[in-house]
């Protein structure tokens, strides 16, 4: 693969670095059984999971939104931090990254704080010169105003040179919006595939991205 090394690499969390989808299912099914909604199964979460709170709560449960969300992040905050595992070769990815010289950061749609502690939990903090959450910025992402904030912090300006790697289609979206190369990690099985995600460049999981980083 003949690609241009980029002068810095933001992330997405959930799915990408992180598998912490059980504490979100458990998050959003203690929501629905407050307020009389089916539950989803995992595979549902994971499918239909990509905005953030802010902005998919209000349509799923009305005016009851702000009750739903305490509810929910009641139930993650009392279980994210136990059943948080790495995704496969995501840390050799990001000590790849680091070992190159060039800034990272994260841009996730989780609520900044859990994402913070999550970082934390897992001694990938140091790693990181911006760890955004959704309401660190006056929008979340897809918006680029997450992506700004972040590449002030990275002493960074949007271009080509910035990649941006994610999970899902949504987060390839978000990198063109905000002017940086989209990159895939993983086939994007859960949300369509990776013709779907139409990334610029795509890596099978986060041990092919380290090797790159690598030269090997």
């Amino acid at each position: 693969m003949t690609l241009p090394r980029p002068k810095a690499v933001l992330w997405d969390w959930d799915n990408t670095l992180v598998d912490g989808w059980a504490a979100i299912a458990a998050g959003l099914n203690a929501a629905f059984r407050a307020h009389g909604l089916p539950e989803w199964t995992l595979e549902e979460v994971k499918a239909r999971v990509r905005r953030s709170l802010r902005e998919t709560f209000p349509e799923m449960f009305g005016p009851a939104w702000e009750q739903a969300r305490d509810t929910f992040y009641a139930e993650v905050r009392a279980r994210h931090l136990a059943v948080l595992t790495p995704m496969p070769g995501a840390a050799a990815a990001i000590e790849a990254v680091s070992a190159a010289g060039l800034p990272q950061g994260v841009i996730s749609n989780k609520q900044g704080p859990l994402l913070r502690a999550e970082a934390a939990h897992l001694g990938w903090a140091g790693h990181f010169r911006a760890l955004l959450g959704a309401g660190d910025a006056v929008a979340d992402k897809p918006d680029p105003a997450p992506f700004r904030m972040a590449l002030d912090a990275l002493g960074q300006q949007s271009g080509p040179e910035i990649w941006y790697v994610g999970d899902t289609a949504l987060d390839m979206q978000a990198a063109r919006v905000a002017g940086c190369t989209a990159v895939l990690l993983g086939n994007a099985a859960h949300d369509g595939g990776v013709a779907n995600a139409a990334p610029d460049h795509a890596f099978a999981d986060g041990t092919a991205l380290a090797a790159w980083f690598r030269g090997g």
